[in-house]
């Protein structure tokens, strides 16, 4: 199109209307697209949110109450947010960087679901 565009300038003769031509196109042509990128990232946002629900729903120790967090009011989630930045500042006081308990922790908590089975 913009090939196009560059050949019919001599026959235009490069005018100002030959000029607003191409500045329309490339307007409309940039609005569009951001409503594609926009609609592409609220699918990418729904479907983390539905994978982090999952997670929180199938893990015995978590809270369900935050399955439906993306819901909540500004200031419903400012409180949470706080309350899970002391959370980790409290971790940070009292755990060893150089100690990882992942491992163990995974095997008691499959083992403990197999218990449920």
């Amino acid at each position: 199109m913009i090939l196009v565009w560059a050949i019919t300038g001599p026959i235009f003769k490069f005018s100002d209307t030959w000029q607003l031509v191409i500045n329309t196109g490339t307007t409309i042509v940039t609005f569009l697209m951001v409503f594609i990128i926009q609609k592409t990232q609220n699918k990418d946002s729904k479907s983390i949110q539905l994978k982090l629900n999952e997670l929180i729903a199938c893990t015995k120790t978590a809270s369900n109450r935050l399955i439906d967090v993306e819901s909540l009011s500004e200031d419903e989630l400012n409180t949470l947010h706080n309350f899970y930045s002391k959370l980790a500042q409290d971790t940070k006081h009292h755990l060893d960087i150089r100690k990882s308990h992942s491992i163990e922790e995974a095997i008691e908590n499959s083992e403990d679901k197999l218990k449920m089975r």
